[in-house]
Parts: structure tokens; C-alpha cells; sequence
């Protein structure tokens, strides 16, 4: 019958992932291409990316998070949303939990239908975030804030004829964020508690549905400039609400709160031996 490893597929605001309980070794390694293989759409299970379960001193689980391109990210928002709720559903955690990334420790809290997470703490500086890209979207003004993972900010105001994909990709390799790139996230602001964002994610290479990273990156920035004031709703591409919260004090956020839906779409069996690893 050959390898067998159980996986749940799961969806936040159409950020869709595959995920594993790895407490006991059983992933291959490395783990980059099998994780590309299984997160390729129409011939496998398909997903923006692929969160292992590991085993912790520190707190309940790690959570390892890798793209769709096979490369492991430091952290996702919308992941981390996703793990709470399927340790919660595995036994592995209680509704109230900490998990370890390699951003940091991550708190969590379980809802009815998916999940809130603690980001920690970012330290914003207009002078020090705001950055020049007008060779690529110019006359708009672009922000660069690492929340978990990096993220610029761009603000503009014709989100939906907007070309995320052909800038996204200009701003992701851009020469001003080498070695590692960025994720690039476009903003309009819709009200004094509320934005739409659409956001071109790195690893996934193209827009993404949702990211709860880029939407909170978005919020700290956009409250740094006075344009809103938390909590602040941020209507992702799949129109599906995110909420962002927190406390400030001067260019320091803190208790940072992002919550939202954590849907379990199916659950089964990874033939691991049918992935066509060599495509």
C-alpha cells in the first residue's frame, strides 16, 4: 500500500493549507520537494501552503510552515489561525494555547469557527518603514514593515483594476528588499475602522485570497499615518473579513490580535508514494 500520512485541508479567508501531524517523524525529508509536489493544484491536493505539527520543549507544538514553492517561511497568520484550531480538533492543544515559530511563541485562542492569534509586538517608524518604489507604482506612497515575515504596504485607490500580480512581482524581487524579497500588499481605505487589501504573496508567487500577516501589516501602517483607527475590518480578495487589533504607544504596537475564519474543508490520506516528486 506504500506511505500513508493523514492530512487535514483547511481554508482562512481562501488561504487554503494542508496540514500534518508530524509529532512523530513521519514526513520525509527533505521536506521542501514533497511539499511542493503536494501543493500543486489539479494533479494533487493543492494549497498555498503546508503547516507541519512538530514536537516542542517550549510550548504545546511547533508549526512549520512552508509555500506552495516548497521553501519554509518563518511564520503565517493565517496558518497560525488555521494550526490553533486543528490542534485544538487533534487533542494536541487546549482552546487556549501557545505554539513555537520561528518568528517567536504564538498565543492563540479557539473560536467557533476558527481562530484568534497573538502577533506580538512591532515597532513602527514612518521615517525608517517608508521606502521609494516609484520605478515600479509611482506616485504611491510604499511602506516596508516585517510582521512575523516582511511586507510592503502600498496604498491606492483603484484596488480592483489594479494589476497585483505584474506589480506584486516587481515589488517581491525588488532590488531594495535582496536576499530574501518581500510579500506586497495593496490597500484602499474604505472607512475610519475598515480597508480592503489585496496581496501578492512570495513563495506562493501571485496573489493570494487572503493573509493575515499582509492584512496586519497593512493596519499597523495605515493607523501610523492616522488613516484608521483599530479594531479595523479588512476585507480580503475572497471577501472574507479579517479583524485587526492592538494597543499602541507611539511607534510601538503592541498585543497585536488577528482573528478571523479557520475552516476545516476535508480530511484524508496523503498517498505519498503516488506524488510525482521528478514533475
Amino acid at each position: 500500500m506504500g506511505d500513508r500520512i493523514s492530512f487535514f485541508k483547511m481554508s482562512a479567508c481562501g488561504n487554503d493549507f494542508c496540514l500534518i501531524d508530524n509529532r512523530e517523524g513521519r514526513f520525509p525529508t527533505p521536506a521542501e520537494p514533497v511539499v511542493k509536489d503536494i501543493c500543486r493544484r489539479r494533479i494533487s491536493l493543492g494549497a498555498d501552503g503546508l503547516i507541519l505539527v512538530e514536537k516542542s520543549g517550549k510550548a504545546f507544538f511547533r508549526m512549520r510552515f512552508f509555500n506552495s514553492d516548497g521553501g519554509e517561511a518563518e511564520m503565517c497568520g493565517n496558518g497560525a489561525r488555521c494550526v490553533a484550531r486543528f490542534a485544538y480538533i487533534k487533542k494536541i492543544a487546549f482552546k487556549k494555547m501557545s505554539f513555537e515559530t520561528q518568528a517567536g511563541l504564538v498565543n492563540a485562542v479557539v473560536t467557533q469557527n476558527g481562530a484568534r492569534i497573538g502577533i506580538g509586538t512591532v515597532r513602527l517608524s514612518q521615517e525608517d518603514a517608508k521606502v521609494s518604489l516609484q520605478d515600479v507604482i509611482p506616485d504611491n506612497d510604499a511602506y516596508h514593515i516585517t510582521v512575523g515575515v516582511p511586507h510592503v504596504v502600498c496604498f491606492v485607490n483603484d484596488l480592483e483594476r489594479l494589476d497585483v500580480d505584474g506589480l506584486g512581482k516587481k515589488i517581491r524581487r525588488h532590488s531594495l528588499f535582496l536576499p530574501n524579497g518581500t510579500n506586497a500588499n495593496f490597500v484602499k481605505i474604505t472607512g475610519a475602522r475598515s480597508i480592503m487589501i489585496r496581496t501578492y504573496e512570495r513563495g506562493v508567487e501571485g496573489e493570494t485570497l487572503a493573509c493575515g500577516t499582509g492584512s496586519t501589516a497593512a493596519v499597523i501602517v495605515a493607523t501610523g499615518l492616522g488613516l484608521v483607527t483599530p479594531p479595523v475590518e479588512v476585507m480580503t480578495r475572497s471577501g472574507c473579513p479579517l479583524k485587526v487589533d492592538f494597543e499602541r504607544d507611539g511607534g510601538l504596537f503592541k498585543e497585536i490580535w488577528l482573528e478571523g475564519e479557520a475552516r476545516v474543508v476535508c480530511a484524508g490520506e496523503l498517498w505519498l508514494d503516488e506524488l510525482n516528486i521528478s514533475v
